[in-house]
């Protein structure tokens, strides 16, 4: 039966062989999905490893980065979502209900932070918070669904009691989240991080920083060694619609292979700039979980055996410098940029005052304005004097 050419440009008469052996697999966009007959159609479920139904489900792209993702992380089964945040959205409303509580670390990420605060005023759940450095601070009640974790915290890098934590929770039966994106599924292995093998029950981890490691995709992930929380996750996943872009999934998976390269050069060029940075008068804390001055060393040290702290580094200024000196310091950089993230290829600086951030008292944190350093691929000997510069420049402003 002779077709129309635009028939034919559609369904090709001609096609080549699709199986050959390349570096890169290969990159499968769709949202349709083609079945092959009906017995194909009906004879597939939902739970199958690979549910090739439809493109938010699950392609060969996708499921091939999740998967060495889940490895990477000493996980069993994963998802992946259009951000960090995206996921660490999906365990919360996954697991939380009305009337539930959750209990959050003082150095959480701050968007996680917004989020369940908006679902406590609009669903009813009770947020809680935690230092993760005293484990009594930790309470739970009877109502306590979910407990975040965050190894090492966000901005202060205090490294928590994780396995003080975990205990306790388990005794709770309350489900572990664990914000792995420092330490990448690099640093420790979250799913077995102790002589008694203890485990959190999830991951999430902001496949945006160190897995992308170009400062130009977003993505996050989920993992879990529990097909039954894997099975509810995947449920809220589908029911919310979350798919990430083939083309995305495509740039980390290439990425993938330099990761642990790029982590290591990192954490190598921030122990260097710690150094020097304890040197300088002009801050009076250095925070790094390596540090022995620093708040939950001694945890960091028991956890990350191999030494690896990822590539960030936060200072306490003086407190006799005010906010407008530390925007001129951060202004007089060059070649830290001004920005949000990390885990790229250029350092990255941001300013914080920890007042606003904290509902408890530290006192192991001192008085003054912080900045975060967030360690690139530059030489360091380079990064140490743009800041010797800035800090220069800074002093001259606030004498004029």
């Amino acid at each position: 039966m002779k077709q129309d050419s635009q028939t034919r440009l559609i369904h090709a008469p001609r096609k080549a062989p699709q199986a050959i052996s390349t570096i890169q697999p290969p990159l499968y966009r769709a949202s349709t999905i083609i079945f092959n007959n009906t017995d194909a159609l009906f004879n597939r479920h939902w739970t199958d490893d690979y549910d090739y139904s439809y493109g938010t489900h699950g392609t060969p792209t996708t499921f091939t980065l999740g998967d060495n993702i889940a490895q990477l992380e000493g996980g069993l089964y994963h998802l992946l979502a259009p951000s960090g945040l995206s996921a660490i959205n999906l365990v919360n409303s996954c697991f939380l209900s009305q009337g539930d509580e959750v209990w959050v670390a003082d150095n959480i990420y701050g968007p996680n932070m917004e989020h369940l605060r908006n679902m406590e005023k609009r669903y009813g759940i009770t947020v809680k918070v935690y230092n993760p450095i005293e484990l009594d601070t930790f309470q739970p009640t009877d109502k306590a669904k979910l407990i975040w974790l965050e190894a090492a915290g966000s901005v202060t890098l205090e490294f928590p009691d994780l396995a003080g934590l975990v205990k306790k929770a388990q005794a709770h039966n309350i489900l572990t989240a664990l914000d792995n994106t420092w330490g990448a599924g690099l640093a420790f292995d979250a799913f077995d991080f102790s002589e008694e093998h203890l485990s959190v029950d999830m991951t999430v981890h902001a496949l945006t920083k160190y897995p992308s490691g170009g400062g130009d995709i977003l993505m996050g992930s989920v993992v879990t060694r529990d097909k039954t929380l894997h099975h509810k996750l995947f449920r809220a996943h589908a029911i919310q619609g979350i798919s990430v872009s083939g083309d995305d999934v495509a740039q980390i998976q290439r990425s993938l292979a330099s990761m642990q390269l790029r982590y290591q050069h990192q954490s190598s060029s921030a122990l260097t700039l710690m150094t020097w940075l304890k040197q300088q008068t002009e801050f009076v804390q250095v925070l790094h979980p390596s540090d022995p001055d620093s708040a939950g060393h001694q945890y960091w040290k028991e956890i990350c055996k191999q030494g690896d702290s990822a590539g960030l580094v936060s200072v306490i200024f003086d407190s006799t410098y005010v906010m407008q000196d530390i925007r001129n310091f951060c202004d007089s950089l060059k070649l830290f940029k001004l920005g949000f993230s990390w885990g790229g290829p250029v350092s990255l600086v941001m300013l914080y005052n920890l007042k606003d951030m904290r509902v408890l008292e530290h006192s192991h944190l001192k008085d003054g304005l912080l900045v975060r350093f967030c360690i690139g691929l530059e030489y360091p000997e380079d990064l140490i004097q743009d800041i010797q510069h800035a800090l220069e420049q800074m002093k001259k402003l606030k004498n004029e």
